[in-house]
């Protein structure tokens, strides 16, 4: 009878875990933005003046560069957006917060909780802008900095509304051999295909092979520049970010709406 009582046991240790296991590689594989039917194409739109008043609202949306936050000693350096944005009232809009750290001010952030609670405030803030419905991260996090990162991104996870979606920018590198990024609290991870550097070519071959993305959070969608074409075979379902390096036109539009630049 022990005997039996024990297997038993064990039996429903081993199918609790199962469950729990199950719960988390769902929770995990949420997309907020496919479930909200987000358009499939997003245009960046950066610090300077942009006219998007025309853009077709049920194919593009934007992502903003609503503020820079800048890590320095135990400062968080708040430089909101200076520039105008016009966009039509129905255009669906994602608030980007960049951070800068000692790759940019040369000086090592303290790093600390209070500092980490001061970004994640001010992060949060930017869902109150009219029309925002997603907060995306922009930070290249070095190393040293990786872990601040994560309990960050956890943090917003936690006290965001549960609705609403979390995007973070991934340097390609991140996606393709460094698993840091796996099981982060995000709907996705944005590999941007451009400005790599060393990392170019490399890339560039092994997507252009056929390959992708080793990271799952990195194939739900992808960002790209118009001055740097890129040769890809992802599936149309991809959700595609699009950089532009100058102001955006009613040319670099009308060719979007074409399908002249993938």
């Amino acid at each position: 009878m022990k005997l039996k009582t024990t297997h038993s046991i064990l039996l429903l240790g081993a199918l609790l875990l199962v469950a729990l296991c199950s719960c988390k590689s769902k929770l995990q594989s949420r997309n907020r933005m496919d479930e909200r039917g987000f358009p499939r194409t997003v245009l960046w739109a950066w610090e300077r003046p942009e006219d998007l008043e025309s853009l077709d609202s049920r194919r593009f949306a934007v992502a903003f560069l609503a503020q820079t936050l800048v890590l320095k000693g135990d400062e968080v350096i708040l430089n909101p957006r200076r520039q105008p944005l016009k966009v039509a009232p129905e255009t669906r809009l994602i608030a980007v917060t960049r951070i800068e750290s000692q790759k940019t001010t040369g000086q090592r952030s303290v790093l600390s909780a209070e500092q980490r609670q001061r970004v994640a405030a001010l992060i949060l803030n930017t869902l109150k802008l009219k029309n925002v419905s997603v907060v995306q991260v922009d930070f290249d996090a070095v190393k040293s900095e990786r872990e601040f990162y994560q309990s960050l991104l956890k943090d917003l996870r936690r006290q965001l509304p549960e609705n609403v979606a979390l995007s973070m920018t991934a340097l390609a590198s991140f996606c393709v051999g460094d698993r840091w990024l796996t099981d982060l609290p995000v709907d996705e991870a944005v590999p941007m295909i451009f400005r790599m550097g060393t990392d170019d070519q490399p890339i560039k071959r092994l997507l252009a092979e056929g390959n992708d993305f080793r990271e799952p959070l990195c194939r739900r969608s992808y960002g790209v520049s118009l001055d740097e074409p890129i040769q890809t075979n992802f599936e149309t379902a991809r959700r595609r970010y699009v950089f532009n390096p100058h102001p955006w036109t009613e040319a670099d539009l009308a060719a979007l709406n074409e399908g002249v630049f993938q």
